[in-house]
Formats: C-alpha cells, structure tokens, sequence
C-alpha cells in the first residue's frame, strides 16, 4: 500500500521537526518510541492513540528522504532534509492566516511587489496567496491589509524567494479614497 505523502499525521509530523533539530537522548531502540512524545510537547497536534499511523507515515518520510536521523554520542538527532523543508514550507504557507485584532490600529499595510516576466508563475501565486489571505487588491501589483502580518509575509517572503527589492512594505495611516477599502474589511468610519 502506497503511502500519500498529503495526509495530516505526514503535515503534523514536519512541521513539528521543522522548528528544528529534535535530539533525543536514549538507546536506539527506545529512541525511536520517544518521538511521539517529544513531538506532542511541540505547536503541532498529533491524533491521539494513533502509534501505528504515526510510525508508518515517521517511517515513509524517512524512506522518501524527508527526515534524517543521525547519531551523535549517545544523542540521536532527528531532521527535515532539504526536500523535507520545502514540504515543510509549502505545509506552513498552506496553514497561513492573518489574525484580525479586536481593535485596528488605523494603519494600513501595503504590499507592493514587481516580479519580472520569466518568473510569471511566482507572480500569479503570490498574488493568489494575497487573495487567499484576503488582502484588497488596489492594483495588480499593490495590495492592503489593515491588520499585522509582519511574520506571515516574512513566511511568503522566503517561501517564493523574493528580494526586498521585488516585494516592498509600506505601513500607511492613509489611502485616499479608502471608502471601499473600509467597506472590504469592515471597518467602522472614525
């Protein structure tokens, strides 16, 4: 039975080794059963009662490459590998959201992105990403958020690769004619 590397347990799994190396102190054979336990200590939400689920996918992704292991000592140190970090990435890209405050702090956050011709499909996710976040497009280029997202375009930043001269930020306190920006987001005039 092949194993779907798009599955939850295998979401879960990175994710919480992708905030960095897990080392683990222990003989080798109870190492490996520790794993779950370390990982449930993490952000990350593992099913519960489901060992076997866990192990095999663990299992899976160390067979594709995804995950590392590596001895140190008596220390075993688990890892993403490079093509587990980019799933990874993908996995935190796909979980992004922008947390709206009680109160907004009346400033808007613009993005502005130029993205050359040879890179189109890095342009028409990224703007796909801003929609799916649910920034107002101004203009093709030019987006707005009212809300804090510093983290989270720092996130999309690194997971398409853009300079700071291809994507910019400018924290506004006005937009002309921002009526229909207000109204997008739902923000009372003041």
């Amino acid at each position: 039975m092949r194993k779907k590397l798009g599955d939850e347990t295998t979401k879960n799994i990175l994710l919480a080794i992708s905030g960095g190396i897990v080392a683990l102190v222990a003989l080798p054979f109870f190492a490996y059963y520790l794993l779950p336990k370390i990982i449930k200590k993490s952000s990350v939400k593992l099913e519960r009662n489901n060992r076997k689920k866990f192990y095999d996918t663990f299992y899976h992704l160390r067979k594709k490459g995804l995950i590392k292991m590596e001895y140190r000592g008596k220390q075993l140190y688990v890892h993403l590998s490079e093509k587990g970090r980019k799933l990874a990435k993908k996995y935190q890209i796909d979980n992004l959201k922008i947390k709206k405050p009680k109160k907004w702090d009346k400033k808007w956050r613009i993005i502005i992105f130029d993205i050359p011709d040879e890179h189109k499909i890095k342009r028409e996710a990224l703007r796909g990403k801003l929609k799916e976040l649910n920034f107002f497009k101004l203009q093709k280029s030019v987006w707005v958020c009212p809300y804090e997202f510093k983290r989270e375009v720092e996130l999309i930043r690194n997971f398409f690769a853009l300079s700071s001269e291809e994507m910019k930020i400018i924290i506004a306190s006005e937009i002309e004619n921002d009526k229909i920006v207000k109204e997008f987001f739902k923000i009372n005039k003041s």
